[in-house]
């Protein structure tokens, strides 16, 4: 009898450990998820209606960079722009698009000659995006998110 009470004393005391469960938090579970969430990527590109045709997500990326920088040289042809020097330089410009589609430029940068050369290129920039057509948001994990870009493009211009 004498052995039958300290086996059952040594089950009780761990059995213990049995119905303990471990409860896991939704705020870990939350963070655990953040933790493989690769924030630099969109499920899908902000588009243009033109664009989503294309059948690939870099194909719809370059269709969408591609539309806006022909969208901004035309504007720009069309303002005929007068330089004393010949001008051959890229600008960056670094743009967010909003969860709802809306464009908005946070940053120009441009060289030395550009600035000197035509001094309203930057307001002219702000101007060519003005009658965009409707900008599709990207998405992530079925929601539309904002976006940020930073589009090269190339200034040619002779005197």
């Amino acid at each position: 009898m004498k052995y039958v009470s300290i086996f059952f004393l040594l089950f009780c005391l761990s059995s213990c450990e049995y119905f303990d469960k471990k409860k896991i938090s939704t705020e870990e579970i939350l963070q655990e998820d953040l933790k493989t969430f690769n924030w630099n990527e969109v499920d899908e590109y902000p588009s243009f209606n033109n664009c989503s045709s294309s059948a690939t997500k870099a194909l719809r990326k370059q269709c969408f960079e591609s539309t806006l920088s022909n969208h901004i040289v035309a504007f720009l042809v069309d303002k005929r722009i007068i330089v004393t020097q010949n001008v051959n330089d890229t600008i960056r410009i670094k743009f967010n698009v909003s969860e709802k589609g809306e464009l908005a430029v946070q940053d120009i940068e441009s060289g030395d000659v550009l600035k000197t050369q035509i001094p309203d290129l930057n307001k002219f920039l702000i101007e060519s995006l003005d009658n965009l057509p409707e900008i599709s948001p990207a998405i992530k994990r079925g929601q539309q998110v904002k976006t940020q870009f930073t589009l090269p493009v190339i200034i040619k211009a002779a005197n």
